[in-house]
């Protein structure tokens, strides 16, 4: 009995949000991932909000496009240049710990002038609990008797299987953009391949009629014929 209220308690703390003094505190901000895509000559920036003393994973691939490269350039909301990197064609950075605010993140393509880029980033967060919160929840699972199982226990294996469960998610992301980036480079090659063994089969079938026509003129005979 002890151990199903047990469970009971933390079930419930787990599912209702923390309420305070002042009311239910601002939602958690989410991970998130997108793909665009960059023009020509042109830069892109986009902005994202951060909570204070936060961990913040920054990853990002070019999957299209010729040379597969890009700059970026990761400001944070101060304006203080934390990333400045230079026709790369993936990259990982993590700023820990945040400041709250608006990161801006810009991806420039300006020095391609023909080829545009098909890029691929995600932000991941991870804020760590503050000791309060620890201290409320232990609280609100223990009662005055001494309990069956351990609740610190309890909390490690779902803290432990959460952060295991985020990083599948993200591995399961970045093989999909490695997917992508490997079949936009396969379907390039096969284009290539393609036009130029159409060429080499329109020059083989030019120089074979050549050749032919070469042969019958030399046995050609264009002299007269006397009668």
């Amino acid at each position: 009995m002890m151990a199903a209220g047990a469970a009971l308690a933390l079930a419930l703390w787990l599912l209702l949000p923390p309420v305070g003094v002042g009311g239910a505190g601002p939602p958690p901000i989410q991970d998130g991932e997108f793909t665009f895509l960059l023009p020509a000559g042109r830069k892109q920036c986009f902005y994202q909000s951060a909570p204070a003393n936060a961990s913040l994973e920054i990853e990002y691939q070019v999957i299209g496009g010729a040379g597969l490269d890009v700059d970026f350039t990761l400001e944070s909301p101060q304006g203080v240049l934390l990333v400045s990197e230079s026709r790369k064609a993936d990259g990982v950075h993590t700023v820990e710990p945040t400041e709250a605010g608006d990161y801006k993140l810009c991806f420039d393509n300006s020095f391609s002038t023909i080829s545009e880029k098909l890029v691929f980033f995600e932000l991941i967060f991870d804020s760590l609990q503050d000791d309060e919160e620890v201290e409320g929840w232990a609280e609100a699972v223990e009662p005055e008797e001494m309990l069956d199982v351990k609740m610190e226990d309890i909390k490690e294996s779902i803290e432990t299987m959460r952060i295991r469960l985020e990083r599948s998610i993200q591995m399961l992301t970045l093989l999909r953009a490695f997917e992508a980036r490997d079949r936009n480079l396969q379907e390039g090659n096969l284009e290539r391949v393609n036009f130029w063994s159409a060429v080499n089969v329109a020059v083989l079938l030019l120089v074979a009629v050549l050749q032919v026509c070469t042969l019958k003129r030399f046995f050609q005979d264009k002299r007269p014929v006397p009668t």
